[in-house]
């Protein structure tokens, strides 16, 4: 298989990619996991997004670090991974893990137990988390990728970078559908939000010039239960 090709996962519903040489399955969750690493990347949770919205007195269900972890459990439980990198901006505010109810630090670190985790600094939470184990780094290199938080216009192939929060926009019979997406172009891979309450950024918008060779820009779609590998030239603004 060569960089830029897809196909349907193993797993139910999941579709593959190749980055730099390396294969990645593309959950529907919004996750990514590279088999032969037994690694598991996920980026932007903005855990206590709720909380630190109403501590401006903007009102938000509190209930979306329960839905995160939820999610983010599930996940897991699919994949075993021996290794998971959180891509930066894991919380929302540089306080927020702070605030984190104690339920949820345990269900936290029941979710570590056993594995490593590497937390990447991203510029909502540019420090280490408060209360939680893992290791902390600003970029991660492992092999031919280097994972880090925000991407770098020029850099060189393996980077799998959070930040944007991508989203794909598609028409179809008259009827447009626009879902968060992983985006790739075989070389790098932006990853969508995996927060319960994170908005998304069009892949065609001007933030991504530069990243990929349009070319060979696929966005895999996320569906409800299925991931949709799809092409530059169908791909719509907005």
């Amino acid at each position: 298989m060569h960089a830029g090709e897809h196909r349907l996962g193993a797993n139910l519903g999941a579709a593959n990619a190749v980055i730099a040489g390396v294969e990645a399955v593309c959950d529907p969750a919004g996750a990514l996991y590279l088999p032969q690493m037994r690694l598991l990347v996920v980026s932007d949770l903005h855990l206590e997004k709720g909380s630190s919205f109403a501590r401006r007195g903007m009102m938000l269900p509190p209930y979306d670090t329960a839905a995160t972890l939820e999610l983010l459990a599930a996940v897991i439980a699919r994949h075993n991974p021996a290794l998971i990198v959180s891509l930066g901006d894991s919380f929302h505010d540089g306080h927020a893990s702070a605030r984190l109810p104690a339920p949820y630090v345990s269900r936290l670190h029941e979710l570590m137990s056993g594995r490593e985790w590497v937390w990447i600094t991203g510029n909502h939470d540019p420090e280490r988390p408060v209360g939680l184990p893992g290791d902390v780094a600003d970029e991660l290199a492992i092999g031919p990728l280097i994972f880090r938080h925000e991407p770098q216009s020029g850099s060189a192939p393996g980077e799998i970078a959070g930040h944007l929060h991508p989203a794909a926009k598609i028409v179809r019979r008259g009827r447009s559908v626009r879902r968060p997406c992983f985006a790739s172009d075989g070389e790098r891979l932006i990853m969508p939000a995996f927060g319960a309450y994170t908005g998304a950024l069009n892949v065609l918008d001007r933030a991504f010039r530069g990243l990929f060779a349009e070319d060979r820009l696929l966005a895999f779609m996320l569906g409800a239960n299925r991931v949709y590998p799809v092409g530059r030239s169908v791909l719509f603004p907005g």
